[in-house]
């Protein structure tokens, strides 16, 4: 592996990388437990909080009325649509708020307005505006940072009653949305992100309701440079896994992400509630060993991946990249390329989309896994609470794919895989792939989206157009899969993929969670089936082996040929 010379006494950069990634192992392995288990408490207790009582009765909701499955969607899709309706009416009359009227802040055009509310009310926070230039703090505190408390509330909420359902039987009954929306965002993202925010706020990061003021540059000269309240956005972007920058460089930006503490600590954040789930899974449904499976198959995938990111980042051909010591481009020195490797791994294997590099300038390769990361679904970790219920389908599909091999009726956690559960997990693994190919295939087939292309055929470095069409993939991927980080080159900003990213982002967000709500009711009517000397051991490592491959074989036939026309043909070329 070429790595350049390093002057006496300095640490070598991949020596710096796998140091780094053991100290997140460490952390994320010193927390699972006690938070693991303090979310199923959350999510188990009959008890209220004096505030949560004060919002249930706010909003008119009776926390100790069950909902099957039909209730329970009909809650998220109602609060989901007023989330929406109110952010896209917040940044229309952006213009005439006091504090955006003092700062110069204009509305925001109809369709990024849109865009914009579909992207943080759908978890994704995918931008294509700067953040800086655009949003004054009315919008930046009441409307963005609150959608990426309650968005991420949702996640967990729907995965929660996918658990009730294995965990039920003989009801349908699976919890009651308003408490778990309730739950999840008073008593598990709020005190954790005040803590974060705290710590982000010593390590540097800046926390006021400053207006636009100029600072010296290096080179003479000034810059204009926004204040905000960039701490607080910040922890919950990365709690929530969320992502939208409070600035256009996002977690590249030293107000967001000041150091190298600072960023391993989001990386933590990141990782942190999607991790510990499986612990929370494993407690509810009265089995830790089925949590630690689940642990397992998550860790093995986002381990390989960021090993594998690591050396096609470190192993760069070329003289330049050699004397570099990798491929720095696109990378902030702060960082440098293992912390880079790991951040580009974690934001694209969960939902958050946060970005510390620029996933453009990475190798071809590079740049393929973090498209692969997105595609598999966003299950290792995954986003809170939508990478855990997107690993249980694939756990149905897995164990489906064993009972066809043996010969025998599927179960799992003592329940039936029969018709109806296969074929509600089919519909929300075909749901994302459905939306990725077909919004990329009609902008590669009209005469103006492709347009927006940095790297087409006639400018792209190798001639061939294969990076320009990773944009194009990388954005709908993205979008679909509720991740919202952004390849770069490519100019989102025009009513066509305003308005198109944004449709992906809402389907591709509550489409999967009706047929994931309708398989927990489904399974929470079942009686619970005797275990027997053929039942599978899903708690074993030989089922979390087929879950691992079952999951890269079905992603790889799925996109394989959309990759070998973007990523792939870049890195062999």
């Amino acid at each position: 592996m070429p790595i350049a010379a390093t002057a006496a006494g300095d640490m070598s950069p991949v020596l710096s990388g796998v140091l780094q990634l053991t100290a997140l192992v460490a952390a994320l392995a010193l927390v699972y437990r006690p938070l693991g288990d303090y979310m199923a408490r959350v999510y188990s207790s009959e008890k209220h909080l004096r505030v949560e009582k004060w919002i249930y009765r706010s909003i008119g909701a009776d926390p100790h009325a069950e909902m099957r499955w039909p209730a329970y969607l009909r809650g998220v899709l109602a609060f989901s649509f007023v989330g929406v309706l109110f952010l896209y009416l917040l940044q229309r009359i952006q213009g005439v708020l006091p504090d955006s009227v003092s700062l110069g802040f204009t509305a925001i055009s109809p369709d990024q307005a849109f865009n914009t509310a579909a992207s943080f009310v759908a978890n994704t926070n995918w931008q294509s505006y700067s953040g800086e230039q655009a949003m004054g703090h009315a919008v930046q505190t009441l409307g963005l940072a609150v959608q990426n408390f309650v968005s991420a509330a949702v996640g967990i909420a729907v995965a929660v009653a996918l658990v009730r359902g294995f965990a039920r039987s003989r009801t349908g009954e699976l919890g009651n949305f308003w408490a778990d929306l309730v739950r999840g965002t008073v008593r598990i993202l709020i005190p954790i992100s005040v803590i974060g925010a705290l710590v982000l706020v010593a390590c540097g990061a800046i926390q006021n309701f400053a207006g636009i003021h100029g600072i010296g540059q290096l080179t003479g000269g000034s810059q204009q440079v926004n204040g905000g309240a960039v701490a607080s956005q910040e922890v919950i972007k990365e709690l929530g896994t969320n992502g939208g920058g409070y600035f256009n460089a996002n977690s590249s930006h030293p107000f967001e992400n000041p150091n190298a503490f600072t960023n391993l600590f989001e990386i933590f954040l990141i990782l942190v509630i999607p991790f510990a789930l499986t612990r929370t899974f494993g407690r509810l449904v009265g089995n830790v060993k089925q949590g630690y499976a689940i642990l397992a198959t998550m860790g093995v995938i986002w381990l390989g991946f960021t090993a594998l990111m690591m050396w096609t980042e470190f192993a760069g051909h070329g003289a330049a990249l050699e004397a570099a010591g990798g491929a720095m481009e696109g990378k902030e020195q702060r960082f440098g390329i293992g912390a880079s490797a790991i951040f580009g791994v974690a934001t694209t294997l969960t939902s958050t989309g946060a970005v510390d590099s620029f996933h453009s300038s990475f190798t071809g390769f590079g740049g393929g896994i973090t498209l692969l990361g997105m595609m598999l679904g966003e299950i290792a970790p995954g986003g809170v609470g939508s990478g855990l219920y997107g690993m249980l389908v694939m756990a149905i599909i897995a164990v489906f794919i064993a009972g066809l091999m043996v010969g025998r009726t599927p179960e799992y956690l003592g329940k039936k895989i029969g018709t109806r559960e296969i074929k509600l997990a089919a519909c929300y693994i075909l749901i994302t792939p459905t939306l990725v190919l077909g919004f990329t295939a009609l902008s590669m087939a009209l005469s103006e989206p492709p347009e927006s292309m940095l790297n087409t055929a006639a400018n792209s470095v190798d001639g061939s157009g294969a990076h320009g069409f990773s944009e194009v993939l990388y954005a709908f991927t993205s979008g679909a899969n509720n991740n919202g980080s952004a390849f770069g080159g490519l100019n989102a900003n025009t009513p066509w993929y305003n308005t198109t990213i944004g449709l992906a982002m809402l389907l591709g967000r509550f489409l999967p969670m009706v047929f994931v709500l309708a398989l927990a009711g489904s399974l929470a009517e079942q009686k619970p089936v005797p275990e027997t000397a053929g039942t599978l051991r899903t708690e074993k490592p030989l089922f979390a082996g087929l879950l691992v491959g079952a999951i890269l074989i079905i992603t790889g036939l799925t996109y394989f040929p959309a990759l070998a026309l973007g990523p792939m043909a870049e890195g062999l070329s």
